[in-house]
């Protein structure tokens, strides 16, 4: 699989992405209300994603899709927004090098949610990885 397909390109991307949110939001949180500034950001998110599918020919009716379908979407959505909500109110208390990576602490969480809702096994030398950002998490956030 070539480098632009596989999904270590589009996590990393990711990574990039959330690196460049974390500064453009501490900046951007400073003269408004956090929760303000999310909904601001949520509806930037909302019309650049409408114009993208739009563009890309892939806008398809949502109303089809299964009621499971509809439940975790929502679900996941639910908890977005509250992410959000929580990672800007954060950013307007605190540094951004310590509350990125306290957020980061995400990745320890969903290793630990994807054992035990989705069945998924990492091997030993994945945990000892999962285990080792869990420390990482709590080194950059606690820094004197």
């Amino acid at each position: 699989m070539n480098a632009s397909g596989s999904w270590f390109y589009w996590a990393m991307m990711s990574a990039v992405f959330a690196a460049m949110t974390a500064i453009f939001a501490k900046i951007g949180i400073q003269n408004v209300d956090s929760d303000l500034a999310t909904l601001i950001r949520t509806v930037i998110i909302a019309v650049v994603l409408s114009v993208w599918i739009t563009y890309l020919g892939k806008w398809a009716n949502p109303f089809v899709l299964s009621p499971k379908t509809w439940l975790f979407l929502t679900l996941s959505g639910l908890a977005t927004g509250a992410s959000w909500v929580c990672y800007f109110r954060a950013l307007k208390m605190g540094e951004a090098s310590k509350v990125a990576p306290v957020d980061k602490f995400s990745l320890v969480l969903v290793a630990i949610f994807a054992f035990a809702f989705l069945g998924e096994r990492p091997s030993l030398r994945e945990w000892g990885g999962i285990a080792m950002v869990g420390g990482g998490v709590l080194l950059l956030a606690f820094k004197r």
